[in-house]
């Protein structure tokens, strides 16, 4: 069975309170963090059959690790992340075979 340790090492006891002594006395950070409204804008040019450009642009969302996404000027999600926008631009490209 786990047992809870109640005794601590002097030196542990001694580390834990410089580092909230340290963090006590230092500047408090600036909350919360102005984001601007367009975050990451990514341009898409496919050459494989003629020219065809396409724009993502990711704007603030709600939540700081998401995005509103707008393709081509249209709003595609409201909130998405990082991961499934890569996600579906990998998908999004067809797969051509090789030709000899």
């Amino acid at each position: 069975m786990f047992r809870k340790r109640t005794k601590y090492s002097e030196k542990l006891k001694v580390m834990r309170k410089a580092k909230e002594r340290k963090r006590l006395e230092g500047d408090a950070p600036d909350y919360p963090i102005m984001l601007p409204e367009i975050r990451r804008r990514i341009i898409i040019i496919d050459y494989d059959f003629g020219e065809v450009m396409h724009e993502i642009v990711l704007k603030k969302s709600s939540r700081v690790d998401c995005y509103q996404a707008v393709i081509d000027g249209k709003v595609w999600r409201e909130r998405i992340g990082w991961s499934k926008i890569l996600e579906a631009v990998r998908k999004s490209f067809i797969r051509v075979g090789t030709v000899c």
